[in-house]
């Protein structure tokens, strides 16, 4: 069975300003129910989680200064939201979503986080919106269970996981691939074990050669036991921070061949959904529907 982690939270924590397009929390789910491609017993909710699952990847003191909302206002201003205990406690369930989710992809072959993808958040600071890195903290949590060895991290948002990339530097048991829009945020990258940057307006059929020609080499090479898919939808030509030019068939046909490769390898994949910022809502949670519906059709 598909499990999706889903919490109230995703969505009512985000300050008023904000809440658009973060409204796609709560329409996704509501739209893959309508269409039949989900029920209620797909959705589990997440709690928050053991302290010291997010400790194994961020800093003590940057951790309980977001926890006692003590971050001095410059590290806060880096966020980019007014930070709250509510606003702490979303990241910190979304972590534990993605952590659930990891579990459930062992038993399963895939499953999904409504939210996640905060890979801006680096070990010691957030940024961009990112306060937790939640797909790093699952991967740590995996690895530190005994559960898998080798993980694969896939980033296909419009943005570096630059936050990803710092936290795995120095460490061969984590693999990171980013590939991303060249001139987009973060406008200083670091470095991924492999960064695939596009120019802008790359449209679909340069996109999808490009990761076709990538990623099964990278499975080969690396071999991993997990495979973690950032599958952020800014990648499509309409939305308000990317530059690229993919249509939401080209976006489909992204996640249709990284979720083949999951299968065809036999590699458990956990999938956070990232960015997708398009003024039209409604293009956002088809882009994003597409996912989900994709992983029924080829895992179940």
């Amino acid at each position: 069975m598909l499990k999706i982690a889903f919490h109230p939270i995703y969505k009512h924590s985000l300050p008023a300003g904000h809440r658009f397009p973060m409204e796609k929390y709560e329409l996704l789910p509501q739209q893959l129910i309508h269409e039949g491609t989900c029920s209620d017993n797909n959705f589990f909710e997440p709690v928050k989680p053991n302290d010291k699952y997010i400790l194994a990847v961020h800093e003590p003191n940057y951790y309980y200064d977001l926890v006692n909302i003590t971050l001095d206002q410059r590290a806060a201003r880096k966020i980019g939201f007014p930070l709250n205990e509510v606003l702490v406690e979303r990241e910190v369930i979304i972590a534990y979503g993605t952590i659930k989710a990891s579990e459930f992809a062992l038993k399963h072959g895939v499953a999904m986080n409504i939210a996640g993808g905060t890979h801006h958040a680096y070990t010691n600071r957030g940024e961009a919106f990112c306060l937790l890195n939640d797909q790093a903290i699952g991967a740590r949590y995996l690895q530190n269970k005994g559960l898998v060895n080798k993980v694969l991290i896939v980033d296909l948002d419009v943005h570096q996981g630059n936050g990803t990339a710092e936290i795995f530097q120095n460490d061969d048991s984590v693999f990171t691939f980013s590939m991303h829009g060249k001139s987009n945020y973060p406008f200083k990258k670091e470095y991924s074990d492999l960064d695939i940057a596009l120019e802008n307006d790359a449209d679909d059929s340069e996109y999808l050669k490009l990761l076709k020609d990538a990623l099964p080499q990278l499975i080969e090479e690396q071999q991993p036991d997990f495979i973690y898919y950032l599958c952020g939808v800014d990648v499509i030509a309409s939305d308000k921070l990317g530059k690229l030019a993919m249509t939401v068939e080209g976006c489909k046909a992204r996640d249709r061949f990284v979720l083949e490769q999951c299968k065809t390898y036999n590699i458990p994949v956990m999938c956070s959904m990232g960015g997708g910022y398009s003024p039209n809502i409604k293009t956002i949670v088809d882009a994003h529907a597409n996912t989900f519906r994709l992983a029924k059709e080829i895992f179940f």
